[in-house]
């Protein structure tokens, strides 16, 4: 489709010696969360837009850490740019990634890509219909749109994992897991 879509990523991922090079190479917009200048990464994100390229971003600001592996509460920061650029968000859900490449850990990495070889899991992506922001001028609407999005996601997640929906049939040992930004679920989820 020749789409070339700007990732938005964490800024210690640039501070890696060799990543960091291949990340900025890449054109990817650099976050750093909780600090002074992280609004700089929505001024990025809104040039790349006005130059009509395409953003994906996270909305949740992280990779997700939720037991059962669904979307967690998001950040409005998404939202807010979408907002205030006009921008289309797409939900895009994906399952399966998570049975390639563990966490945490060079070795285990390289095993379980090792394992994904031999095994080949099957990694589902399932890009949803645009999301309904609301009312750009409404008091909260970067709060409500985020909720949208975050619904869109959840909704959209639900059919890729069928068998899966309340905890993953595959967990990773490496991961880490936190229920502090937990959200409510899908009906569909239990």
């Amino acid at each position: 489709r020749g789409l070339a879509p700007r990732f938005m990523a964490a800024g210690g991922l640039f501070r890696a010696p060799v990543v960091g090079r291949m990340l900025r190479a890449a054109g990817l917009i650099r976050v750093d969360r909780r600090s002074p200048t992280v609004a700089t990464s929505l001024d990025a994100a809104r040039a790349v837009l006005d130059r009509g390229a395409a953003v994906a971003a996270y909305p949740e600001g992280r990779i997700g850490l939720d037991p059962g592996m669904w979307p967690e509460r998001g950040k409005t920061g998404l939202a807010r740019l979408a907002l205030t650029s006009g921008a289309t968000v797409v939900p895009v859900a994906q399952w399966g990634a998570h049975e390639v490449m563990c966490w945490h850990g060079w070795a285990s990495m390289l095993c379980r890509l090792g394992r994904a070889v031999v095994t080949r899991p099957v990694v589902r992506v399932h890009f949803g219909p645009p999301v309904d922001l609301g009312d750009p001028h409404r008091h909260g609407a970067a709060a409500a749109a985020t909720e949208r999005i975050m619904e869109a996601l959840a909704t959209q997640l639900a059919p890729l994992r069928p068998a899966e929906l309340r905890l993953p049939r595959y967990v990773d040992p490496t991961r880490p897991l936190t229920t502090a930004r937990r959200r409510r679920r899908p009906s569909a989820a239990g």
